[in-house]
């Protein structure tokens, strides 16, 4: 469904340069709020600034990657707003997810996203734990990708970010197979909402787990990058800026391969090592 809500915007901007200014036409990245609703619990679950575009697949990511749902089978519906009290265009700034007949979800842990904005949320030794009971799975160590085919993530990605070309004020999340084809790439204000949206997508075309694929964002590494890999089991993770240090502890405890500053010819690897071949 094209929704009435555009991702980038026009603007005008007075440039000056070598002491000179004239006016001219750009493009801004559109940031909107999105708020997810629960049909069943009649609540909001969460509430976060995104670019709009993917709305639907980022809903269902992030109720995946959250543990709100485990299977695409969970989700029963899911569509705009359709309340006439709220203003015509602010309807595609809501989603409501109707969830199975039966499921009562634990939405306990959701509590910190009403704060979180396009920057990652609240991290710590009580999210680590959080993650580990949810019973995910250590990610197993069978696939070998060559230090040739990581080189090449951040120029694939880069070409492929239509909306960050016309605007310079996106981030991206992409997977891509283990030779290094692009496989989907959404972008985002967010670095965890594009991925979201990513896992979203796999989920609504039952893809999941994505355990043969590998993730590139831009930016930094964060806990909640890695927590939403964890959840969607993809084995490598790699981004062009340095994880956090909670990152890096997500990823040495569920087996991911965890590769920053990943410019050029060079790679960080912080975990992992024995799915990259450099030789």
């Amino acid at each position: 469904m094209k929704i009435p809500i555009k991702s980038k915007i026009k603007a005008q901007v007075w440039v000056v340069e070598n002491g000179k200014k004239r006016l001219r036409q750009d493009y801004l990245t559109t940031e909107e709020p999105l708020e997810i609703r629960l049909v069943s619990q009649a609540r909001t679950v969460a509430v976060t600034m995104r670019t709009p575009g993917a709305d639907f697949e980022l809903a269902a990511g992030f109720l995946y990657s959250e543990g709100v749902i485990n299977c695409r089978e969970d989700i029963q519906h899911i569509s705009y707003c359709v309340d006439e009290s709220v203003d015509g265009e602010q309807r595609y700034n809501i989603v409501n997810v109707e969830l199975r007949q039966g499921l009562i979800p634990d939405l306990q842990p959701l509590e910190r996203h009403f704060y979180t904005n396009s920057a990652c949320g609240v991290c710590g030794k009580a999210s680590l734990e959080g993650l580990r009971l949810r019973g995910y799975p250590e990610i197993p160590p069978n696939l070998m990708v060559t230090s040739e085919i990581i080189y090449s993530l951040p120029d694939l990605l880069r070409a492929a970010q239509g909306i960050f070309t016309a605007t310079g004020g996106l981030h991206a999340a992409a997977v891509f197979d283990t030779q290094g084809q692009l496989l989907n790439l959404q972008e985002d204000v967010g670095r965890h909402n594009a991925l979201d949206k990513l896992i979203g997508t796999a989920l609504l075309s039952e893809e999941l787990p994505l355990n043969n694929h590998i993730l590139m964002v831009s930016g930094r590494s964060s806990f909640e990058i890695l927590q939403k890999s964890t959840a969607a089991g993809i084995p490598i993770v790699c981004s062009v800026s340095a994880p956090s240090s909670l990152a890096v502890s997500v990823a040495q405890e569920f087996g991911i391969t965890l590769i920053g500053f990943l410019r050029g010819e060079r790679f960080n690897i912080y975990s992992g090592l024995e799915r990259i071949d450099t030789k």
